[in-house]
């Protein structure tokens, strides 16, 4: 196939073209910054282009008229999940981009998601569980979805929503969880201050994030709609720390409570990928 990738430089947009390259597949890829794109190890086996989709997507769009399928990882500020930004300006200039895509005569469209489209919602979701979503940034995927689903009803379509769930792996945001613990044991730190850890969470390695992305983008006339990109597994956060201790031979200890839980996630939820292990199974 020939594929666009979109946030190409982001945590899933590198890993993501690393696969589809892997597979054998043919790519162009779009992100702001060039030099940081040519920093990539797969650079000089794609097609680059450098554009800001929210000033001027018309470069990508050049792309998209040579494409089987358009792969749009492009999502500016995160991680800051209840900025306004992402109703104002992320979702107008998304769809925006996305529909003029479409209008190009694009047959196959992957959009990542996100699991705060569910909201609070506790337990298993599947993927046809209602979205209630409560913060702008879950908001504004959980419109944009609908709105593309909408425009299928003019311009048809393959529309893939793979909503994502937490991740973790090389090039993940040095703010997160396993980022500050490994800067933590490579400091030789003693003590890791994390909240209680309680909180059941679905946790899936970047790397089979991006084999799920490819997974689904050859057999989109079986796995098409929203897909649950997660790995139908809970597990508590605390758990995941000490297995991440584990894995580095690390004593350090964990300073319980220090932090408060995060008020816009519930305590336990994790996705359902039916879609996805129909896919897994025969790999």
């Amino acid at each position: 196939m020939k594929v666009v990738v979109t946030g190409a430089t982001g945590f899933v947009g590198r890993h993501v073209i690393t696969r589809f390259l892997r597979e054998g597949h043919s790519l162009a890829a779009v992100a702001r910054n060039a030099d940081r794109a040519a920093a990539m190890p797969w650079y000089p086996q794609v097609d680059f282009v450098a554009c800001d989709l929210a000033m001027d997507f018309k470069p990508a769009l050049e792309l998209c008229l040579k494409s089987d399928v358009l792969v749009h990882l492009a999502w500016s500020g995160l991680p800051n999940y209840r900025n306004f930004f992402h109703i104002g300006r992320n979702l107008p200039a998304n769809l925006a981009f996305l529909e003029a895509a479409v209008a190009t005569g694009l047959r196959q469209l992957m959009v990542a998601g996100t699991c705060f489209e569910y909201g609070m919602q506790y337990g298993p979701l599947t993927e046809d569980t209602e979205t209630r979503p409560d913060t702008p940034y879950g908001f504004a995927k959980d419109t944009l979805r609908k709105s593309l689903e909408l425009l299928q009803k003019d311009h048809p379509f393959t529309l893939q929503w793979m909503r994502l769930f937490y991740m973790y792996g090389e090039g993940q945001n040095p703010n997160s969880l396993l980022s500050q613990l490994d800067c933590a044991i490579d400091r030789g730190d003693d003590v890791f201050d994390m909240s209680n850890g309680d909180q059941l969470r679905d946790y899936l390695p970047i790397e089979e994030v991006a084999a799920d992305f490819v997974r689904a983008a050859a057999n989109s006339a079986q796995c098409s709609g929203v897909i649950n990109c997660s790995s139908g597994r809970p597990i508590s956060v605390l758990e995941l720390v000490r297995q991440r201790c584990r894995a580095r031979a690390s004593c350090i200890r964990l300073n319980r409570g220090r932090y408060p839980y995060p008020d816009y996630e519930p305590m336990a939820f994790w996705g359902v990928p039916a879609k996805l292990d129909s896919l897994r199974s025969r790999t």
